[in-house]
């Protein structure tokens, strides 16, 4: 059972992907009053003026009783030359553009009831549309109805804003800590198991048994068989189709499913913290079972922060820190309770998982109706039918009176662009806890190994941590130069192999490395076998 949850977990992960939304502003006025509202455009398909002087004037033309999928019963009169808003639905945006284009109008605003999102289109439509394009809240332009009279004129400018958010550099933070805790913590756990079978001593029962059952009675898997990585990532690959089918339902399952890892994933970490400073515990019996006091309390802390997490889950403005706090909790314990055996393991998984990544990405629109990814139908929700979107996306938030369910697999950081905030409201840079995870299995493998070499410099998962800072740095850096987003695993499950395989190649310890221990381990709930001749504590003395 705790296998599966791993497996749909670590498999929700995955789907989720960042849209670099382009905000900017619609300012509305009518000679004496003036208000400015939160639009969202697409700078490279449809670029806005910088500045609210350099924008040009145009009346507005209410036709939100449309959703312009055809120029039927509109008079080219009515529209030349002026904004027009319309309904979101029923067709692309660039249909709607196409249709406001050759009716004359300057100008297309897309009003929305849901989550608001970069428009885009298929490659083969950009060309076609020259007019501006943004989507803005349906509530807003309501509220502008009540505000103005009839004749409104409008102006879309989108103000520059730092490219480098500082918000990055917090995301960063979070990240390589996390993978940095993570490894240590495996690493630690590995050297107190052989110091526990070295201490058993008295034959290969007690060597054995500090590898092998000590390991399972801890509640820790273990990936050893090429043939289970396999089965693993295809399982993933199920879940993701099933979520892409079947959202609305899996969704809220998703979210109690995080509700109770994140929860006992946090008791985890706060529980080997209070161990690691010597915090004593008291413990008392009731009817034969006997319950500790320390354990209580810290259960009951962490049940009440997943609970208030979830009840408060669309709460913009604070549930982030909780979020983050349960997700650096679950991505601790998860680094530290899945093992990969061997360098050839992590290799097979970390490539499976980079191709399964990058064909649900890019590949599969090709297969699907609308043209949107597999990938990205399903970190968005239902909300993204018909809209086709590319790369990584940072989040807009939904509308306050009906919010969209988001799957809880990210890290969340408030923006610091004062203005985006304040029209759009709070505005997030969103890393995906896969982009921790799955170059953790790796560092935290090489803290294993340094354990079984008896490296005392840490020398593998120094580099590898390092390798991973490096590649989100990468990350980060072609982000900003290129105006998309980008897939951090492109560059991380390289940095992080490619950086491995070297120090274990100059150190002429790849074969050790490759293989992982100094004996086949053939099931986790099984005595591993020793090679012959050999005695558990040769295999303590040498840990390779």
């Amino acid at each position: 059972m705790e296998r599966a949850v791993k497996v749909v977990l670590l498999s929700v992960v995955f789907m989720v992907s960042k849209i670099n939304c382009q905000e900017a502003i619609l300012h509305i006025s009518d000679g004496s009053t003036e208000r400015e509202y939160c639009i969202v455009h697409n700078h490279s398909w449809t670029p806005l003026p910088q500045t609210l002087d350099a924008a040009v004037n145009y009346p507005l033309v209410n036709m939100t009783s449309t959703v312009l999928c055809n120029g039927s019963g509109i008079s080219p009169e009515e529209v030349k030359g002026k904004a027009l808003v319309v309904m979101r639905g029923d067709c692309d945006f660039s249909q709607k553009a196409v249709v406001a284009q050759s009716l004359g109008a300057a100008t297309l605003l897309i009003a929305s009831n849901t989550l608001l999102i970069t428009p885009s289109a298929n490659d083969s439509e950009y060309a076609k549309v020259n007019i501006s394009l943004a989507l803005m809240r349906y509530r807003d332009f309501l509220e502008a109805q009540q505000t103005f009279s009839k004749n409104m004129m409008v102006k879309l400018y989108a103000p520059p804003h730092l490219k480098i958010d500082p918000s990055i550099a917090v995301i960063l933070l979070i990240a390589i800590v996390t993978v940095v805790l993570g490894g240590y913590w495996s690493g630690a756990c590995e050297r107190d198991r052989l110091n526990s079978g070295t201490a058993g001593g008295g034959g290969g029962g007690g060597g054995g048994g500090g590898r092998g059952e000590n390991k399972a009675d801890s509640g820790e898997l273990s990936l050893y068989s090429p043939l289970k990585v396999v089965i693993f990532v295809a399982m993933m690959c199920g879940m993701l189709v099933l979520m892409y089918y079947f959202y609305n339902v899996l969704v809220y399952i998703i979210i109690a499913i995080f509700c109770l890892a994140s929860a006992s994933a946090l008791f985890s970490c706060l529980d080997a913290v209070m161990e690691k400073i010597g915090c004593g515990t008291v413990s008392f019996s009731i009817r034969n079972w006997k319950f500790s006091v320390r354990s209580l309390l810290l259960a009951a802390v962490c049940i009440s922060i997943a609970v208030v997490w979830g009840v408060y889950r669309n709460e913009d403005r604070w549930i982030w820190i909780l979020q983050d706090l349960l997700g650096i909790a679950f991505c601790l314990n998860f680094m530290k309770t899945i093992s990969l055996s061997n360098f050839k393991i992590c290799v097979i998984l970390l490539s499976l998982l980079l191709v399964y990544d990058v064909f649900f990405v890019f590949i599969t629109p090709f297969f699907t109706k609308n043209g949107v990814s597999i990938m990205v139908q399903v970190a968005l929700g239902p909300d993204a039918s018909g809209e086709k979107t590319q790369g990584n996306m940072v989040e807009v938030p939904a509308e306050p009176q009906a919010p969209s369910e988001k799957l809880p697999v990210v890290m969340r950081v408030p923006r610091f662009s004062a203005w985006a905030q304040n029209l759009c409201g709070m505005q997030f840079s969103i890393l995906g806890y896969g982009d921790i995870i799955v170059p953790g299995l790796l560092v935290a493998y090489c803290s294993r190994f340094d354990v079984w070499v008896n490296s005392r410099k840490k020398i593998y998962f120094v580099s590898c941590c390092i390798a991973y800072l490096l590649g989100m740095i990468l990350t980060f850096a072609v982000m900003l130069l290129s105006g998309m987003g980008q897939p951090a695993l492109l560059y991380l499950v390289p940095f992080t192999l490619i950086t491995s395989a070297v120090v274990a190649g100059c150190r002429g310890e790849m074969k050790q490395f490759w293989a992982g221990t100094t004996y086949e381990v053939l099931d986790s709930s099984r005595e591993p076998l020793l090679p012959e001749g050999r005695t558990d504590s040769s295999v303590g003395g040498e840990r390779c």
